[in-house]
């Protein structure tokens, strides 16, 4: 019988830019076919990096050279991601189903997650997007707009958003209308639009959600039987890049905590995706952490890092 599945697809799934993905998808979509072609239901969740900090500097360069009469908001440029990354995903998909010929539709759904109001990431913006610019540039943009402006590394001043932790998907029920009519869904795209709820009416707020945390709620919100993470690695190691480095076949959440304590895993990398992986398995659901090549062995228990109670 097959299982749930929800995929995570890393940046190195996409391409840095439309026409780059759009060449690399058509091979990503043969490992994601493949777990469907075995009968499972396959649900999918992916990154927008380089494709948000793409639309969002595009919009703010026009608007500071006049050529268009405002930038674009955040969330606005989150869910124009989520459309063209959706469509490429969900034509290379088709394309891939249909040699095989296999019978399935792809959708994309535009999604909004919600997020707390009073989460700390919201006091201590961290997550840098957009253009870089100059000191008084930036400090005019933050006196006119009311950004968070900070110096990133020596290349210039960038807006910094929140961070928050996912609460909610809102269209948690449409993304499981589509799985039970038989539906391929790609969804959170991003880690979705993120909204805030005031008054019972969601508002868009400027800020990135972690996509594998997103991918992770997600799971627990489909029940999925399995959450597989993919990345560039085929197992999450300890004490990398060291002597004793050591690759994990599985780890308890425990051991999985612990290790995130002792400070094994890099925080722009693989500690999101530890973390992510725990807050599933809590759930009771199985988490791998795999690389793309290796998807479908990952979920047959013979590659990856499994991540359990």
């Amino acid at each position: 019988m097959g299982k749930r599945i929800v995929i995570a697809l890393g940046g190195n799934a996409l391409g840095s830019t439309p026409y780059e993905q759009l060449a690399l998808v058509t091979e990503t979509a043969k490992p994601i076919v493949d777990l469907i072609e075995q009968g499972n239901e396959v649900v999918i969740a992916h990154g927008n990096g380089p494709q948000v900090g793409m639309i969002n500097l595009g919009m703010a360069t026009a608007a500071e050279a006049g050529a268009i009469k405002s930038d674009m908001p955040f969330p606005e440029c989150g869910a124009m991601s989520q459309g063209y990354i959706g469509y490429h995903l969900q034509n290379a998909i088709g394309n891939e189903l249909a040699a095989r010929g296999l019978q399935k539709d792809v959708a994309t759904v535009v999604t909004q997650v919600l997020v707390d109001e009073n989460d700390p990431a919201f006091r201590k913006p961290t997550k840098p997007v957009g253009a870089f610019y100059d000191k008084a540039t930036a400090e005019r943009i933050a006196a006119e707009k009311g950004y968070t402006m900070v110096e990133d590394a020596g290349r210039g001043y960038r807006q910094v958003v929140p961070s928050p932790k996912p609460v909610d998907v809102i269209e948690k029920n449409t993304v499981r209308a589509l799985i039970s009519g038989g539906c391929v869904v790609i969804t959170v795209g991003g880690g979705g639009i993120p909204v805030v709820r005031r008054d019972g009416k969601l508002y868009g707020t400027p800020a990135v959600i972690d996509k594998d945390f997103a991918s992770a709620k997600l799971a627990e919100l489909v029940q999925a039987d399995a959450l597989v993470i993919l990345t560039a690695v085929d197992r999450v190691c300890i004490n990398w890049g060291k002597p004793d480095q050591k690759s994990l076949a599985e780890m308890t959440v425990a051991e999985a905590e612990r290790y995130c304590e002792e400070g094994h895993f890099a925080p722009g990398s693989m500690l999101p995706k530890v973390r992510a992986a725990v807050s599933f398995a809590k759930t009771g659901g199985q988490a791998i952490i795999a690389s793309l090549a290796q998807a479908g062995a990952a979920v047959r228990g013979e590659a990856g890092t499994v991540v359990h109670l």
